[in-house]
């Protein structure tokens, strides 16, 4: 009897181990398919992108499109609301599967993380009161105002290392928050003078809000939009982009565009 359950164990061990080694060799889309669940990082404060709205849904042209993807992808979302500028170290740490919020790609960030296919081109834009008096004809005009910008974002290293470091905008004049709309909201109370934002999420801020205007808009720092995925991860990118281009040949991103950004 002893012998027997000295065998029994020894098997059950071996099981076990095989059953990990498996575990272990399984890719990460692998186990996302196998929970049924892709945990997806947003900051959503950004409107059409990604929000809040007045029945504490999140909703937005990020979330729709997150949602479909995991969709085709055979399982749901679990969302995790994070601030911006952490985002990227979910996606790194392994806290998160992916993150979807407005983001551009840089080569700063490709070298610690990877991005899907674009599925969006972006503008930026300054956004002003609408008693603004001042003139912004160029984007380095800005200089000369008090700036707010949302931490981590290209436009936050727009102005930091173009304006800031290059001695035209004081370092004290440049007012970095959490969430975009903390910004607007001081924008409109006369706290600082101007905020940097891509173009869409800026006019639908203005519009939200209320008492604030575009007062200028063009590429500077954005470009690209794309989700970001853990570096190296090779499977779930060349999955995703596949349901991407899906999405395009169908006008799903385009009816999406129409829903949010018209």
């Amino acid at each position: 009897m002893k012998r027997f359950w000295g065998l029994m164990s020894l098997v059950i061990l071996v099981s076990l181990l095989l059953a990990s080694c498996s575990g272990a060799s399984g890719s990460h889309l692998d186990a996302i398919k196998q929970n049924g669940v892709i945990k997806v990082g947003t900051s959503a404060d950004y409107p059409p992108f990604e929000y809040v709205d007045e029945s504490g849904n999140r909703v937005g042209f990020d979330i729709e499109l997150m949602e479909e993807i995991a969709k085709r992808l055979g399982v749901t979302v679990e969302w995790v609301d994070m601030p911006f500028d952490s985002l990227i170290a979910g996606v790194q740490e392994g806290k998160i599967d992916a993150s979807i919020s407005a983001f551009n790609y840089t080569e700063e960030r490709d070298q610690v993380v990877d991005f899907t296919e674009p599925y969006y081109m972006g503008e930026d834009a300054f956004l002003v009161a609408d008693g603004f008096t001042g003139t912004i004809a160029a984007p380095e005009d800005v200089a000369s105002f008090k700036v707010g910008v949302q931490t981590g974002t290209t436009q936050d290293a727009w102005l930091t290392d173009s304006l800031v470091a290059e001695g035209l905008l004081p370092e004290e004049n440049l007012f970095r928050y959490d969430r975009a709309d903390q910004a607007a909201l001081d924008l409109k109370s006369g706290r600082i003078d101007v905020m940097m934002a891509d173009y869409i999420p800026a006019e639908a801020l203005a519009e939200q809000i209320g008492g604030l205007k575009i007062a200028y808009q063009g590429v500077i720092s954005s470009g690209p939009t794309n989700i970001v995925i853990p570096e190296g991860d090779a499977e779930l990118k060349q999955t995703i982009d596949e349901i991407l281009v899906e999405l395009e040949a169908e006008g799903f991103i385009e009816a999406l565009g129409l829903k949010y950004f018209q």
